[in-house]
């Protein structure tokens, strides 16, 4: 196992707190791994096994648990007399009112509790009018450009060192990062894969499970759920997921999507397109991204646009025909914001646009992404809206391929791969 510790230090940092951990995100990005490293290290700081309980809602042991008094007498079953337990619950979302049970367990017993799921209404309004203030939410990705190596157990050097661009594994064979990084972006981070030489049939296979899982079970069937909408049409819907994934980056309105939809003998509303496309982001496959006007500074409420969780997914969908790289492109630095703890903001200037608007505390950065700027005229059009913003926060190019100068009128020009790997 190997330990994804930015993520595990999250956990650790609210060990033993009365806050529940929720750790969310798309279907097998690593969050019930995530558990395990956790129990892993309560077992290595002298916890007994008979304290970690670990709940695997959708095992068939606990198929039938579909109610929140079955949950709660069954946990409090196994608790017994034992002295403050630990709880891990896997996947949670599908027993009805989870969060009452929880909350009662929160209240009642001498315990410290840790849930994962893998769809965004398991932060309800419900659950936070019940707890609110006493949980705190760990989103989590599919594996980083970085984790990636990590998992292919390749070793690599810090820039500006000798054979800086070659990795190197324990049965003594070399690659070059950008080898090993074209294969990152073609078949994405999903951790299973990641510990093998990617091969298309078997990343076909495993991209169509999790894409089936979220399509039928985290959407269709949600329904079932208490209080939630249909989606009626699966047809409808995966048209829609196809499009969004066709489309990562570009600005997309409803009344397009619902025309492309009609022009594909679909028939879907422009409030049904809505509400599709919302469910997919509910499902952590997409994620939203809103636009901000960097001269007035304020959030605007039309346009943003939307990326994927994993480009192996995208890729997947797009039936691996290696188009738009300066998209998937990025999609990825999106991502490596996002992991790196940046909120994240399309970037709106009177006739322009910069890709990223990324803060944090004390912290802000201006970020254009490109394929290559080998052509002058390519070139101008990345720089000019960074040339047009006049604060003296951090002005970034990320490029995807070609040479350049370290920077230009201030503003960093910087190769994708030392962007992914902070060199």
């Amino acid at each position: 196992m190997i330990v994804r510790q930015k993520y595990l230090d999250k956990l650790i940092a609210f060990q033993d707190t009365d806050l529940v951990k929720v750790i969310t995100g798309i279907r097998r990005c690593g969050k019930s791994t995530l558990l395990d490293m956790m129990r892993h290290h309560l077992a290595q700081q002298g916890v007994p096994e008979s304290r970690l309980l670990t709940f695997k809602m959708e095992s068939m042991e606990l198929a039938g648990i579909v109610d929140y008094r079955d949950l709660y007498d069954l946990v409090t079953s196994r608790i017994a007399e034992q002295p403050h337990v630990y709880l891990f619950f896997d996947e949670l979302q599908n027993v009805e009112n989870w969060e009452k049970a929880i909350n009662a367990l929160r209240v009642g017993a001498d315990c410290d509790i840790y849930v994962t799921g893998s769809n965004a209404f398991l932060l309800s309004s419900e659950l936070a009018t019940l707890i609110s203030g006493r949980y705190v939410e760990i989103p989590m990705q599919p594996l980083t450009f970085a984790e990636y190596l990590d998992f292919r157990g390749a070793t690599w050097q810090p820039a500006g060192k000798t054979g800086s661009d070659i990795a190197s594994f324990a049965d003594g064979s070399f690659a070059t990062l950008s080898n090993l990084f074209d294969q990152y972006r073609t078949f994405g981070g999903f951790p299973y894969l990641a510990f093998q030489e990617p091969d298309e049939s078997v990343h076909r296979d495993y991209m169509r499970s999790i894409y089936q899982t979220i399509i039928v079970r985290d959407i269709m069937m949600r329904a079932q759920r208490k209080g939630l909408r249909a989606v009626s049409n699966q047809a409808a819907l995966e048209r829609i997921c196809a499009f969004m994934a066709d489309n990562i980056g570009n600005e997309t309105s409803i009344n397009k999507i619902a025309g492309s939809l009609k022009a594909d003998g679909q028939s879907a509303t422009r409030a049904t397109t809505d509400f599709y496309i919302s469910t997919l982001t509910e499902a952590y496959l997409l994620r939203h991204v809103l636009r901000y006007d960097v001269k007035g500074r304020e959030l605007l409420k039309t346009g943003g646009k939307y990326y994927i969780a994993d480009v192996g997914m995208r890729n997947y969908l797009d039936s691996y025909r290696g188009t738009d790289t300066g998209r998937v492109l990025e999609n990825l630095v999106f991502n490596q914001l996002l992991f790196d703890g940046y909120d994240v903001l399309i970037g709106h200037l009177r006739g322009g646009e910069v890709d990223f608007v990324a803060t944090k505390p004390r912290c802000k950065m201006y970020i254009q992404v490109t394929e290559n700027m080998q052509d002058e005229e390519t070139q101008r059009r990345e720089l000019a809206p960074l040339r047009r913003i006049g604060d003296e926060y951090r002005k970034i190019v990320v490029v995807g391929e070609g040479s350049y100068p370290s920077d230009i009128d201030g503003i960093e020009i910087v190769n994708v791969i030392d962007f992914l790997l902070h060199r």
